[in-house]
């Protein structure tokens, strides 16, 4: 009978509609569901961690889980990566080159070409996009880095967050780093976590794991048969380096004998363990100026002490990843389901150099440290303190080219020390292991094959829409066949890289590199060639015997490089542009208490390299007016930032005091407060060398000063701004530990913030690039 006019709403009804349930049928819909045995998929994603780091591929770490994976799985020794963080999170979760996916840098910038759109386009497909169309539930934990800095704030679009792409729950992280005490900002879902105060013995990477045990767990309370995919991208081991203590104790004393002990200890257990074949040279020590790591036995005792223990702390940290990993695996045996789980544990890049050839004792004090390297007297670097909560380390490149072991160079570069790092593939059920499989896979392999690999095992098709538009088709390839049978050729015979300048171009075995040096030859690489099937290690430069080759493969990156929108190649100052209207983020605001604590991005803009103007108004809604400060009133006023470097204004015993914490050093002044203040200003003001001066007006009449102190530069102060409170991290130690976060008890109307103009004198041009740089990264 055909559907009256009226009645449209029927039309798409696959059951029978009449005017009494006598005479209709009843249909339902239902969403997608997994084909029957689907197996789980896990991947673990560790930052910075180089090619050694862990017992499959080299590591005196003790790594138990990965090395039962391993046993029981597939390593794959010749797998390749993008040479930062963010373009190889998106080429992993998209199966597409981190240009073509918008991710060509990492997302704390916005040029304003396509290659760095640094956010996900709305034709790009994600992985748990695919796998939540195919009946999958989608969890995610940990650091995102895919959502560009000026878009991370609760006003923002979030059309990049977990969230939106593909993950039905997220917590975690949506910056490129966080301290593992005290992190600046964690997100549930699609809110902030509005944390006062982290509990005692809190740890980033134990919560991370609490969640994602609580997300399957919560699953399988509900549903014991619908697969799941957890992307668990952890925040370790990126710096700032802080380890739990006994981690740290196991690991007491075994790095004495240094980073080239150790370099030869690894390689010596890689050639053993069959990952490289016999003959292969590992690199001497990197010499090149700005990559150079000193002969260990050169150094004094008192360096080689503290040195080694920035190394028992990352080694800590690594161990704390396979307690993690560990945690999961139990429970997947506890459910019976770790037979019919894939899981993938791998790194984002190669061990990095950031802590320069010395460490620092503060991530974010190296940003300033090349303008004035006394300025906050960066070493000695409070040797009992390295890795605990009070300070935020990173080691020196020694160990950073120690985790790179053989390879040449570190994170950011298209080396191999930048780009090979470990991959384990384990899924007993579907890729058991013969009595003649060694389990390791020599042949070339790239991150953007993960996603088709991935969904090749699970027996999954890929949708070519999203929203409406063309799906980008996958630029990697499936290495199913190669996981299964260690003969089988790879698929991926040809890849470029590109990254800052430093350019790659891989093809059946050779190697065309060039390690960019300045901004004057952005587009004159300097190539070296390599037969990497002969020269794994890249030692051997074969450019002037091979000429053509070189030419051959040149010509092939130029071509993929406009293939996949790397052009245009950007100078340090064209590559740091930002969006005009970013300029809103530095206008004057007003906060009113009870405000949740600014976003760090927005919070940074309002000081960075500026004079800046504080206002607390002390009268509030239950005082009249003309009443302001009172007798017993305390607390902190405002504060901005946390122990990696910040600044607060508190009341307490009758005193105003303002606090400067120059990046793990404290310094304070404070004066007595007449009763009866109604507003008191703290005025910054720019000095040469990367300096502010202080000083405290109380009702327009300045009382004190504390000057020659540093500006907090970068990514400093960390934690965002509060208000009555100092929330999250600790700007002082001294403080927390008497008061707490110390919310203040008076009559608190508003803070506002007055930026003025930017200040770089240019005798810090210099270091403003490159604490741009180092941010980014």
């Amino acid at each position: 009978m055909p559907v009256p006019p009226h009645a449209r709403g029927y039309a798409s009804f696959g059951g029978s509609a009449g005017r009494t349930s006598a005479e209709s049928t009843p249909d339902w819909t239902y969403p997608p569901t997994a084909p029957a045995g689907a197996p789980n998929i896990v991947v673990v994603l560790v930052d910075d961690m180089g090619y050694s780091d862990i017992g499959p591929f080299g590591s005196e770490i003790e790594t138990p889980t990965l090395d039962r994976l391993a046993a029981e799985g597939v390593r794959l020794s010749n797998y390749h990566t993008t040479p930062l963080c963010s373009p190889s999170r998106a080429a992993l979760l998209t199966g597409i080159n981190s240009h073509r996916a918008g991710f060509g840098f990492v997302a704390n910038a916005d040029p304003g070409y396509p290659g760095l759109r640094l956010e996900l386009a709305d034709d790009v497909l994600t992985l748990p996009e695919i796998l939540r169309g195919n009946g999958y539930a989608t969890y995610a934990v940990g650091k995102w880095h895919l959502v560009r800095d000026a878009t991370m704030n609760p006003s923002a679009h979030r059309d990049s967050w977990p969230t939106q792409r593909g993950f039905d729950r997220y917590y975690g992280s949506l910056e490129g780093l966080n301290s593992f005490y005290y992190p600046n900002q964690l997100v549930s879902d699609s809110s902030v976590v509005d944390v006062e105060e982290y509990p005692p013995g809190y740890y980033l990477t134990d919560d991370l794991t609490d969640k994602a045990l609580s997300y399957i767990k919560d699953l399988r309370a509900h549903d014991t048969e619908k697969p799941f995919f957890l992307y668990f991208a952890h925040v370790a081991m990126h710096g700032p380096l802080q380890a739990k203590a006994e981690d740290q104790a196991k690991y007491r004393g075994r790095y004495d004998q240094g980073w080239d002990e150790l370099r030869r200890r690894r390689f010596a257990e890689q050639l053993a363990q069959g990952l490289f074949p016999p003959g292969t040279e590992q690199k001497p020590r990197n010499t090149e100026p700005g990559y150079e790591a000193a002969e260990w036995d050169s150094l004094p005792a008192d360096e080689q002490r503290r040195y080694a223990k920035y190394m028992e702390v990352y080694a800590g940290m690594v161990d704390s990843i396979d307690q993690s990993l560990g945690r999961i695996v139990d429970l997947l045996d506890d459910l019976g389901e770790l037979d019919n789980t894939i899981i993938v544990f791998t790194s984002d890049n190669g061990g990095t150099a950031e802590g320069g050839p010395e460490g620092t004792r503060s991530y974010f004090a190296e940003f300033a440290h090349v303008d004035d390297p006394d300025w906050v007297g960066d070493v000695p670097h409070d040797e009992d303190l390295i890795g605990t909560a009070k300070l935020g380390v990173h080691y020196p490149r020694g160990w950073g080219q120690a985790s790179n072991t053989p390879f040449r160079f570190y994170k950011g570069q298209t080396f191999a020390g930048g780009v090979r790092v470990p991959l384990v593939v384990s899924w007993p059920k579907g890729l058991p292991r013969t009595g003649t499989d060694s389990g390791i896979r020599h042949e070339y392999a790239y991150v953007t094959d993960l996603a088709p690999t991935l969904l090749e095992l699970a027996g999954l098709d890929r949708p070519s829409v999203r929203n409406g538009l063309p799906a980008k088709d996958f630029d990697g390839v499936s290495a199913a066949e190669l996981l299964r049978d260690q003969a089988a050729p790879t698929r991926h015979t040809e890849q470029y890289s590109e990254m800052t300048g430093h350019r790659g171009f891989y093809r059946d075995g050779w190697k065309l590199l060039s390690l960019h040096e300045t901004d004057a030859a952005i587009d004159a690489p300097n190539w070296q060639l390599f037969d990497v099937r002969a020269d794994p290690t890249e030692l051997h430069d074969l450019a002037a015997q091979y000429p053509d080759k070189a030419a051959e493969l040149a010509a092939a990156w130029d071509e993929s490089a406009w293939a996949n929108t790397v052009f245009p190649l950007l100078t340090r100052a064209d590559l740091f542009r930002r969006r005009p209207e970013e300029a809103r983020f530095a206008a004057p605001v007003r906060l009113l208490p009870g405000t949740p604590t600014l976003e760090r991005y927005r919070s940074q803009r309002l000081i960075a390299y500026r004079d800046f103007t504080i206002t607390a108004e002390l009268t509030g809604a239950r005082r009249l007016a003309a009443q302001g400060f009172q007798p017993g009133d305390e607390g902190v006023l405002v504060a901005h930032g946390d122990p990696l470097g910040g600044y607060l204004l508190y009341i307490e015993d009758g005193e105003v005091v303002l606090g400067v914490n120059s990046y793990g050093r404290y310094a304070s002044v404070g004066v007595p407060l007449p009763i009866g203040t109604r507003e008191i200003t703290v005025r910054a003001t720019v000095e040469p060398r990367l300096r502010w001066d202080f000083t405290i007006q109380v009702d327009g009449t300045p009382l004190a000063e504390l000057t020659d102190q540093v500006q907090l530069v970068g990514m400093a102060p960390w934690t965002g701004i509060s208000v009555g409170v100092d929330a999250r991290g600790p700007v002082s130690w001294d403080l927390r530990e008497r008061r707490g976060p110390f919310r203040y008890t008076g009559g608190l109307r508003a803070i506002t913030y007055t930026p003025g103009p930017v200040q770089v004198p240019q005798r810090t041009i210099d270091a403003v690039e490159r604490e741009a740089e180092y941010a980014a990264e």
